[in-house]
Order: structure tokens, then C-alpha cells, then sequence
């Protein structure tokens, strides 16, 4: 067996569980979808109102996709594109950052280096490794689609634009791991090119050129700046061209050359833009374990609360928008409150689904908190803190309240944010109290899953990266898709962001609140006390 193929075998049998949680995933969450949007816009004319909302208030455009008409698969391009596309370059570059950067980190690279695979076949390997999950989620998600029983040719489109897409990311991730020195840095640029691309091609979205009749918007210039705006480009089940594709591959090929070349004349372990020189001596903050958890954080915090300060002054800025949609657009406010609130008021509606995604954003950075500390125990550097007088159960606990403080950080900035846009409502007041009520209520939902995955990684500490993922993943989408879906008021049950309070009229109901800070405390405190016992899991 050649060593290529070897070593891509080696990288098959290490991802096949996190492939496949993240390839069927979004393969069923396709499947799933095409069912639901059928059942709930099967009418043409249902589907011709959601289009006119959403290219009226152009902001809803951010969050969904390219109107191109209402055509039953056209529509469900629009509803899903962007976000399978979201999750196929997150999983992207979390699998190319693990199989380069995280081995040169730990300095596994090293020794495949000295073996007859040398420095460059390791990377080719995951290269195609990559491409290989590319090109099967994207087979899966147009049998998806097909199997929903849309149009073969549409249908195979999109999981084309699936798979370039991917793939784009695949080589983005390269890159990103020859400029970073660490892991932790290649994932965060990463995931930053991914959302960076998300939001690009929303912003050309709200920004493009809408027809007439409000069904088809051509995109603004930003939305050829990203690789998700490339895969809307190919107008799937209506223009079905496959010829935007060339920029990802082009593209794509371009960052593989430069990497292969960047690889050629670096440093094993050293990276284009050298890490930062440390101070010569300590600062009083990490004199003691506490100050270190929260300095090994402080760059995660800083990226979330810049993302949940955007999508906050969005929210708030909504309430203008929302008065020139009722005068203009009168025939589609019932069908958009319905959708968004159910008895709230349109403008509760508007500003609970926008703080529901910064809840998701709180819930992402706790989660993370949680996972640096499984990450310090793998790396080894957890053992040299925990040789000195701190105790496990200390340490651990100073991790739940770094998780704590940066969860009020993220919403606070949010808040804040929020309350900087009130300036265009005709009622600054009332909306500073629902602004307010909305952010307090992502509290509850973001605790639990500090307080879950720190239970995971006191039980099963190799599983925690995957399973907090995961169970983030699952509630938020059926959180954000569940009612778009049909899912029956069971399966929306089991996700904590179904159960946070909602203002809706004059009250909020804040009983489901209390019960998930209730969770989330006991789940933390038990985490804490598991870790008295237990032994350090090094190693991935």
C-alpha cells in the first residue's frame, strides 16, 4: 500500500465518527427540511408572501438566502442553502486544522515527517481527504433533496454548490494553518472565514437589486466575495449554472498552490505571522490559576462579543423597518408575526428571533470556555497547574466562572449594542425594555451548556469537543428550524433554546427559564465534585 494512501486511510478511521455525525447531519437536516417546507409553504402563493417579507425588510435576507422566486425548490434553496453551506465549511476547517496544524502543535507532525512520507504527502493526503467529504455530503444532501421529491437537476446543483463550497474551505483551512502558529489560531481564523463568509454574502443579499414583484433579488457586489455567494450564484432549480463554481475551484486552487509553497520554505512547527513574544515577567492577573484561566480565554470572548454587538444592533434597528413593512406591505405582516411569535407583537417577534441567535452565540463561547479547559488536560498543561497547591475541583470550578463572567459579557455587549440602535424607533422606551428582557433571557439556555459539557468532560473528557458540538448543534437547530420544520412540540421540547423566555404581549413567561438555571447549576456543581477523582486524560 503506497504511503498516500495510507496515510489517508489513517485520517478516515480517526474522522469516521465525526464525519458521519457531521455528513448525515446535514444530509437528514436537508431531507427533513424539504419535507417541512413543503407541508408548511405548499401553496404558491404562502410561498410568494414570505418572499415579499423578506425582500421588503431586506434584513431577513442576512439569515436566509438569494429570493429567486416561488418555485418549490427555488424556495427551499433560499430557506437552506446558507446554512448547509455554513456547516460544511465549519466542518471544513475543523478537519483540516485538526489533521496540520494540531499534529505540528503536538509535535506528532514531526515524526510522520521523518518517515518516508516526509512533509509534503501528509498534507496532500489531507487534502483529498477533505475534498472526499466534500463531494460525498454533497451527493447526500442533493439525494436529499431528491428523495423530498424536488427536481433531480436542481437537486444535483445544490450539492454541487455544496461540495465546491466545501471545499473552498478546505483550502481556506490550509492556509489558515501555515499563517498560525497554534491550533487554537488556525480554528478561529477558520471559523472567521466561514462566518466572515456567511455574513458576506448576507450583506449582499439586503443590499442587491429586488424585482418588481418582490420574488427575485440580484445580489450586491459582496455576495461575489464569498464562497456560500458563489453557490447561490448557480440559481438552483431555476437557472442551474453550474459555471460560479469555477471561482471555488479557482480559488481553491490558488490557496493550495500558495500552501504547498509556504510549507516548502517554513519551519517545521513555525508559521508565517510568528506568535506573539511573551512579557519578561508575569502580570499580577496571572499570578494565580483563576487569572490564567481567564487569559487563555479572553481572545475567544473578545471574537463572540464583536458577533453578538453586530447582531444586536440589528435587532434594535428592526423597529423602523417594522413600521414601513406594515404600511407597505400590510398583505404579509399576519403571515411573518405568525411565523415569528406566534401571540408576541411584531416587533417582540423581530427582536426575540434575533436574540435567540445571540443566545446561540453566548451558548457557543461558554461552550468553549469549557472545552480550553479539555484542551489544556490533553495538552499536558492542565498537570503542571494542578502540581501545585490548586485542587482539581478549584480549577475546574474557576473555569465555570470564567464561563459565567464571559456568557454576561457577550450579552451584555449585545445589550449594549441594542440600545445604541434604539435611536430610529419612535419608542426608544418600550424598546429598551424588551431589548433588555430579551437579553436576560439567553442567561438560562447559555448556562446549561457551560454547565453540560463540563459534565462531559468530568465523565468522558475525550469525548467533549464532539459531544458539546453536537448537543449545541442539535438544540440550535431544532431550536432556529424546529417550527419550520413541523417538528412535532416533543422533539421541539428537547432543545433548551425552545424553552427560553420569550416576551409575548405584556407578560414572559419565565418558568422554563428558572428550571434550566436550575440545570445548569446542578449539572456544573456536579461536574466540579466528578473531578476529585478523577484521573487526567491526556492525549486526543
Amino acid at each position: 500500500m503506497s504511503t498516500l494512501a495510507t496515510l489517508l486511510r489513517q485520517r478516515l478511521r480517526r474522522d469516521r465518527l465525526q464525519l458521519a455525525l457531521w455528513i448525515v447531519g446535514t444530509a437528514l437536516l436537508a431531507y427533513t427540511s424539504v419535507a417541512a417546507v413543503a407541508d408548511t409553504y405548499g401553496d404558491e402563493s404562502e410561498r410568494n408572501q414570505i418572499l415579499q417579507v423578506a425582500t421588503a425588510s431586506r434584513t431577513i435576507l442576512v439569515f436566509r438566502g438569494t429570493p429567486n422566486g416561488t418555485d418549490l425548490g427555488a424556495f427551499v434553496f433560499f430557506e437552506l442553502f446558507a446554512w448547509l453551506a455554513l456547516m460544511g465549511g465549519l466542518m471544513s476547517t475543523f478537519l483540516v486544522t485538526r489533521h496540520t496544524r494540531a499534529e505540528e502543535e503536538q509535535s506528532r507532525a514531526e515524526f510522520i515527517a521523518a518517515t518516508p512520507a516526509g512533509r509534503v504527502k501528509p498534507t496532500v493526503a489531507t487534502l483529498v481527504h477533505g475534498v472526499l467529504a466534500n463531494l460525498v455530503l454533497g451527493a447526500l444532501v442533493a439525494l436529499a433533496f431528491i428523495a423530498g421529491g424536488l427536481d433531480a437537476e436542481g437537486s444535483w446543483v445544490t450539492g454541487a454548490a455544496m461540495a465546491a463550497t466545501g471545499i473552498a474551505f478546505v483550502a481556506i483551512g490550509l492556509f489558515a494553518a501555515q499563517l498560525f502558529r497554534t491550533s487554537r489560531g488556525a480554528n478561529g481564523a477558520g471559523v472567521a472565514a466561514v462566518v466572515g463568509a456567511y455574513l458576506l454574502r448576507g450583506i449582499g443579499d439586503a443590499a442587491g437589486t429586488p424585482s418588481d414583484d418582490l420574488l427575485h433579488v440580484t445580489p450586491a457586489w459582496p455576495s461575489w466575495l464569498s464562497p456560500i455567494g458563489w453557490g447561490q450564484a448557480t440559481g438552483a432549480y431555476v437557472e442551474n449554472s453550474l459555471a460560479p463554481l469555477a471561482l471555488s475551484l479557482g480559488v481553491s486552487a490558488v490557496l493550495v498552490a500558495i500552501v504547498f509553497a509556504l510549507q516548502a520554505v517554513r519551519d517545521q512547527g513555525a508559521s508565517l505571522l510568528p506568535g506573539r513574544n511573551g512579557r519578561a515577567s508575569a502580570s499580577w492577573a496571572l499570578s494565580g490559576s483563576f487569572g490564567l484561566a481567564w487569559r487563555l480565554n479572553v481572545s475567544t470572548l473578545i471574537a463572540w462579543a464583536v458577533g453578538a454587538a453586530v447582531a444586536g444592533i440589528t435587532a434594535s434597528s428592526l423597529s423602523g423597518l417594522i413600521d414601513e413593512l406594515a404600511g407597505d406591505a400590510p398583505q404579509v405582516v399576519d403571515t411573518l408575526q405568525a411565523a415569528l411569535g406566534g401571540g408576541a407583537t411584531l416587533e417582540q417577534a423581530f427582536i426575540a428571533t434575533f436574540f435567540g441567535i445571540i443566545g446561540v452565540l453566548a451558548a457557543c463561547c461558554a461552550v468553549q470556555v469549557a472545552i480550553r479547559a479539555r484542551q489544556e488536560e490533553a495538552h499536558g498543561t492542565a498537570e503542571q497547574v494542578l502540581a501545585t497547591p490548586v485542587p482539581r475541583t478549584r480549577w475546574l470550578l474557576e473555569y465555570w466562572f470564567v464561563g459565567v463572567i464571559v456568557i454576561v459579557v457577550v450579552l451584555a455587549a449585545a445589550w449594549l449594542a441594542g440600545l445604541a440602535g434604539t435611536a430610529a424607533s419612535d419608542t426608544p422606551d418600550d424598546l429598551v425594555s424588551l431589548i433588555t428582557q430579551a437579553a436576560l433571557a439567553q442567561l438560562p439556555v447559555s448556562l446549561v451548556f457551560l454547565g453540560v459539557t463540563l459534565l462531559v468532560f468530568a465523565y468522558l473528557p475525550r469525548w467533549t469537543i464532539v459531544l458539546a458540538w453536537v448537543l449545541l448543534g442539535v438544540a440550535a437547530i431544532l431550536g432556529t428550524f424546529g417550527p419550520l420544520l413541523g417538528a412535532p412540540d416533543w422533539m421541539l421540547d428537547l432543545s433548551p433554546f425552545t424553552h427560553s423566555p420569550v416576551p409575548a404581549g405584556d407578560d414572559t413567561d419565565w418558568s422554563g427559564g428558572l428550571w434550566m438555571i436550575g440545570i445548569g447549576l446542578a449539572t456544573a456543581a456536579l461536574a466540579v465534585v466528578s473531578m476529585r477523582r478523577r484521573e487526567l486524560a491526556a492525549g486526543g
